[in-house]
């Protein structure tokens, strides 16, 4: 019998593209309309202001200004002003 696998069937090939998720602006930072401002897995952040929530739950910016957070009942909802 023999000690070894055959060849033909693979042990990797499981490895899944990286997703980009985190912020991609800071707060404080001046945003155009159209600007990702944070890519996330779930609503951990909320749209306030100014910001809109895609489906995959990306916070967006509306119009052109400054983006800033604010806590709300255990909330944390970012706008832009």
């Amino acid at each position: 019998m023999a000690q070894k696998k055959s060849g033909g069937s693979s042990r990797n090939g499981r490895e899944s593209k990286p997703k980009y998720l985190g912020f991609k602006k800071s707060f404080g930072e001046f945003v155009h309309p159209g600007n990702i401002i944070i890519r996330q897995k779930g609503s951990s952040f909320y749209s306030g202001l100014n910001t809109s929530m895609g489906k995959d739950y990306t916070i967006y910016s509306l119009i052109f200004g400054y983006i800033f957070l604010k806590k709300k009942n255990k909330k944390r909802i970012i706008y832009v002003l």
